[in-house]
This record gives C-alpha cells, structure tokens and sequence, in this order.
C-alpha cells in the first residue's frame, strides 16, 4: 500500500522500528484472510471499522464485497482511496472520515465487518454498541486485536513512547474484554496468536526464519489453544456474531 506520511527513512526507521515483529504475523493475517474468503459472499456491505489505509477494504473488496471504510484520521482516508484508485477498486471502494463512535449509517446496514487494531483507541462500549447497530441481526465481524498480559511484551510498550500514545499503551484490551463484547454480541470466540515465534525476529532476514517459523508456529497453537496460556500471546483474533439489538 502506498504511505504518503513519511519520506525520510531515518524518519520511517524511528516510527516504525516495531515492524520488525510482523514479520511473525503471516499465521495470524492468513487467518484473519481465510476468514473474509469464507464469509463474504458477493455484493456484501463490508464495515472496515477504523479502515486507516484501507488494506482490508481492498481485500474484502477483492473477494467480492462492497467495503465502507471509515476512519477518523483525514490523512488516512486520503491514503486509503489513494489504494483503493490504484488497485482499480474504487467503485466498490468507499472511505469516509467518521466517528466510530457515532457512524452516520442506518441500522442494520451491514452484512460483514472487520477490524484491525482500532478497538483500544476508542470507548470500548460506545463502539461495540455503534458496531452492532449497524451490523444486520445475522451479521459477523473479525476483530484483531493485541494484548496487554504479557509482562515482556508490555514493558517494550512502555519504553517505546514515541511508537504510540498513552492512553494506547493503557487501554491495550486484554481477555475481560470478551465479557464487554458479550454485551453486544450473542457468540464471541477467540483465538490467540504468537508468543513464541517472537523469538525468530532477529533471524527474520536469514534462511533460518524461513525454515523454523512453520515449527514456532505449531508449537505456539498448541501452547496458545489452552486459553489460560493464550492470554500471553502478542495477538488475538476475536469472531463475533449476531449482534444484540
């Protein structure tokens, strides 16, 4: 996707050193995919709830959705048609600077939704409570979402200030937020990702990343599928459906 915010590479090493650890995410965005392959049916109305460059729009759009994008950020926005025009999707591409808050949508306008990394930026209540609005009364949506239990994980959060905000670091969402989300949504399941593969970061660009990440990988779904373990994990992947109306 195209980045129009940072033209300096010193610029983009400082603000983005902590890309180095997606490098471990192939499992977790090939799960997240798999799941809009398997649960868009064309001509869906797909809510990218805090859409930011609109990757995940383009992809639903890909596999046959209409994708509303909205997210609170101008420039995001910008960024986000800029990709959809590129990709030649921007007719069934369409980004807006909203609230997620406060969607201007009818209700039950959506068929589908998805969301990466947004939920603790926000009200946690107010959104999920707009989300469901929205979302027709048979609807799913796929939410990824980091975790705050693992001590190491969060004490780099701390220490790395100038890679977020405060009140991100402070309201990363942790496993009592399935109990918020049950408020909405009659079935929240979750699944949880990359605790151990974290390890290959420093070998990602040898021949040895290539070679060991599908063994981390099995040993972490099997450590991560014990939920009292899973909560340790860099990344859950949360599914809801039929929200609560």
């Amino acid at each position: 996707m195209k980045n129009t915010f940072v033209k300096n590479q010193d610029e983009f090493d400082y603000h983005f050193s902590n890309m180095k650890y997606y490098s471990v995410t192939v499992s977790s965005e090939k799960y997240k995919e798999e799941w809009l392959k398997n649960n868009i049916k064309t001509g869906y109305k797909l809510l990218d709830f805090a859409c930011g460059s609109g990757e995940n729009s383009i992809f639903s759009a890909k596999c046959g959705a209409i994708s509303y994008g909205i997210d609170i950020s101008p420039e995001g926005i910008l960024n986000a048609r800029n990709n959809a025009e590129h990709f030649k999707l921007k007719d069934k591409c369409f980004f807006e600077v909203m609230d997620g808050e406060n969607m201007s949508f009818s209700d039950n306008f959506f068929d589908i939704a998805v969301e990466y990394g947004a939920l603790h930026h926000v009200d946690l209540d107010i959104a999920l409570k707009e989300i469901s609005r929205v979302l027709k009364p048979s609807s799913k949506m796929i939410c990824v979402e980091a975790l705050r239990h693992n001590p190491l994980i969060h004490f780099y959060r701390k220490v790395t200030p100038h890679l977020r905000t405060e009140w991100e670091v402070n309201h990363i969402l942790g496993v009592e937020s399935l109990e918020v989300m049950k408020k909405y949504f009659k079935n929240v399941n979750v699944k949880f990702f990359h605790l151990f593969s974290l390890l290959l970061v420093p070998f990602r660009k040898t021949f040895l990343f290539k070679a060991l990440y599908p063994w981390f990988n099995k040993f972490d779904n099997f450590i991560l599928s014990n939920k009292l373990l899973g909560k340790y994990s860099w990344i859950m992947i949360i599914e809801l459906s039929d929200p609560i109306k």
